[in-house]
């Protein structure tokens, strides 16, 4: 076992960065004598920490890149779970979840981001199947509608098991629309 020089996390031997903190494991004192260190750290001049590079496959420490589209800890644990069954029912029955919502009138955060998610979704399956109908003399448009139907469906799958688990992620694919932001 392997003793993290960072923070004093224990883990196996085989192990190249703590998992913990992602400091570079320094091997067994019996075995090298040194340090791990990133290939090639002399000739680039690099010196010390190598969490500062991002890139496991050079053998340096990866980086945590927080994710833009969470927005799961600007809620209150206390909102989350006393909008959460609205906010589900916005992901099952998109029309009238939505008109249950703005019948509510709450002043929720955690629901009024879910309500402009759902709406996007809500309107890109309707400009979908308007072009879809609108095209309908051409057999391709009318099939990659359907297809792009099925996405968005899988989307709002998606979105209803993340409201499950109580995390606000904007959805794949509409969270690049600028309307509703």
């Amino acid at each position: 076992m392997k003793q993290c020089t960072n923070c004093g996390t224990q883990f196996d031997d085989n192990v190249q960065f703590c998992p913990n903190c992602g400091q570079v494991a320094a091997q067994n004192n019996a075995q090298q004598g040194t340090q791990n260190t990133a290939p090639n750290a002399a000739q680039n001049g690099a010196q010390g920490n190598y969490q500062q590079y991002a890139g496991a496959s050079y053998g340096y420490a990866p980086q945590y890149v927080p994710n833009p589209y969470d927005h799961t800890a600007e809620f209150s644990a206390q909102d989350v779970s006393e909008h959460k069954p609205y906010a589900l029912l916005l992901y099952i029955s998109s029309i009238i979840g939505i008109v249950v919502c703005l019948l509510l009138r709450s002043d929720s955060p955690f629901l009024k981001f879910h309500l402009k998610q759902v709406v996007k979704i809500f309107v890109t399956q309707a400009l979908v199947i308007m072009f879809g109908a609108l095209l309908a003399f051409t057999i391709i448009v009318p099939l990659a509608a359907a297809v792009c139907l099925v996405v968005l469906f899988v989307i709002q799958l998606i979105c209803f098991f993340r409201v499950c688990g109580g995390k606000s992620v904007e959805p794949p694919i509409v969270a690049g629309l600028s309307f509703l932001k």
